[in-house]
């Protein structure tokens, strides 16, 4: 193939032997840390250009679960070493995480972070995770980022491997040897690794993989690092997290869940007044630089639309804020929001994306399961919506174990179907609650939930076909249901 060929050199090549390891030449020897840093994912960092003005608490918000969070990190001699948050959709857990992430990097106590966005391909999946905590932590100590560029230059194939041998390759043999030879302190290293959005990692399988990566890598190893991962309580971390049966995180991690253990609502108070506040005095409206805006009333109406839950409330500040408009004209479309009014300035925009994802996403989980059957998931999810809206309405009178028979769902096939909808939604006692006052909203507006609108006549509907073959099939039913069949219809 190179017959007569003079005065030639090969540079940047691959050298396949008989034992298939693969090295990546440039002279004599590749450059570990530069393939490092071409598969880390800038934009998943706590200070990533990419994630500019990220959400995060305001400075008299959130204190005491910041407070808790951080003194959790600080006690490197607690028996936990894994703090998993999980809360509703919009609860503030990016935002506690951010302020965590900016807290420990201002202390010398952040190791890594890393958040994840379903919406960024670099950073929705587990491709780059092990390379972007190995690079960061690397950056703290000389000798453990030569080691961990050796690691690479000893295995090139290493970022398509499974990504526990990802972990035990770059982070864990490399910190381990580092510590052993003296040449790193780990009682001063920065010990605070934080992973954010959990359930933004798309698939099922891959955040499970992730949390049984930490647990083998990190809690089965004697290292000094300490995880603080966030994520909305879908089936992935709820089934580690679940004492009955006892997952296997259940003893091992510290556990909080935002949505149960704190209130927000004063928060979210204080938080309106502020911004709202803030935005009248820089407006060249005059309505809203007078101390009489916003009123109470308007702030008691937004605090009780949030349910709690920050994402709402962060949502009318950002509409609120839009320069080239009056903020008190658009605190007052919110404030008497309606379809009609809402068509061109659309003050839910940023809520309605999330809460389209959510659904959409479910919605494809659930149709992958139930390929038999052809069910419309957002149907049978908007019947129980409209059952639990009528649960105090005497004209309503399905009781709950008969509502599932009459509408086509079998025995326990309600937590089936809101198996992926946890950060909106949650069962006691046979019977769905929302977390949000605006996810149900979202639900009832055509205009809000577009594709995914399911109307009230076209639930009655489906109730009134269902229950009256049902009927025909069980002559039992026909006294409890003759009643709730004349209303629906």
């Amino acid at each position: 193939m190179f017959a007569n060929a003079q005065r030639f050199n090969m540079e940047n090549v691959i050298n396949i032997g008989s034992c298939q390891n693969v090295q990546i030449a440039q002279g004599n020897r590749i450059d570990g840390w530069k393939m490092l840093l071409e598969n880390t994912a800038s934009n998943a960092l706590h200070d990533s250009r990419a994630r500019f003005d990220p959400p995060k608490c305001d400075e008299d918000t959130r204190v005491e679960v910041t407070k808790e969070l951080m003194d959790w990190i600080q006690d490197r001699d607690a028996p936990q070493r894994l703090l998993c948050m999980t809360g509703a959709a919009g609860a503030g857990k990016s935002a506690l995480q951010q302020t965590v992430a900016d807290r420990c990097s201002d202390s010398n106590t952040l190791g890594s972070a890393f958040f994840f966005s379903a919406g960024d391909p670099t950073r929705n999946d587990l491709t780059h995770v092990v390379p972007t905590i190995a690079c960061q932590i690397g950056l703290h100590n000389s000798a453990l980022q030569d080691a961990i560029a050796k690691a690479v230059e000893k295995d090139p194939l290493i970022f398509d491997k499974k990504i526990k041998v990802q972990m035990d390759t770059l982070v864990v043999a490399p910190f381990k040897r580092v510590c052993a030879s003296g040449e790193l302190d780990r009682s001063t290293f920065p010990h605070a690794i934080l992973i954010d959005g959990l359930d933004e990692c798309s698939g099922e399988e891959n955040q499970a993989e992730l949390l049984s990566t930490i647990k083998h890598c990190f809690l089965d190893n004697d290292l000094p690092f300490r995880i603080f991962l966030a994520s909305r309580p879908e089936w992935a971390i709820r089934s580690t997290l679940d004492p009955d049966p006892e997952g296997y995180l259940y003893q091992l991690a510290y556990h909080i869940k935002l949505s149960d253990k704190y209130d927000a609502t004063a928060d979210i108070r204080r938080y309106l007044w502020r911004k709202l506040r803030d935005i009248g005095r820089r407006s060249r409206d005059r309505r809203a630089q007078s101390h009489l805006w916003p009123t109470e009333e308007d702030i008691e109406k937004l605090v009780a639309a949030a349910s709690g839950q920050f994402i709402y409330a962060a949502t009318v500040v950002k509409y609120v804020s839009e320069r080239h408009s009056s903020p008190v004209d658009r605190l007052r479309t919110i404030v008497n929001w309606s379809p009609e009014a809402a068509q061109q300035t659309r003050p839910f925009e940023h809520l309605d994306m999330l809460y389209r994802n959510i659904l959409s996403t479910a919605k494809e989980t659930y149709k992958a399961v139930d390929t038999n059957r052809g069910r419309d998931f957002v149907l049978l999810f908007r019947a129980h919506q409209v059952n639990a809206l009528c649960r105090h309405d005497i004209r309503w009178t399905w009781p709950s174990e008969l509502f599932d028979e009459v509408i086509g769902l079998e025995e326990k096939e309600l937590e089936a179907l809101c198996s992926d909808l946890h950060s909106l939604v949650f069962l006691q006692a046979g019977h769905m609650w929302f977390y949000h006052q605006s996810f149900s909203e979202f639900l009832e507006s055509e205009f809000r939930a577009q594709h995914l609108f399911v109307s009230e006549t076209q639930i009655r509907k489906h109730v009134t076909g269902s229950c009256l073959q049902k009927m025909c099939q069980r002559k039992d039913l026909w006294n409890e249901s003759t009643f709730s069949l004349r209303e629906l219809s």
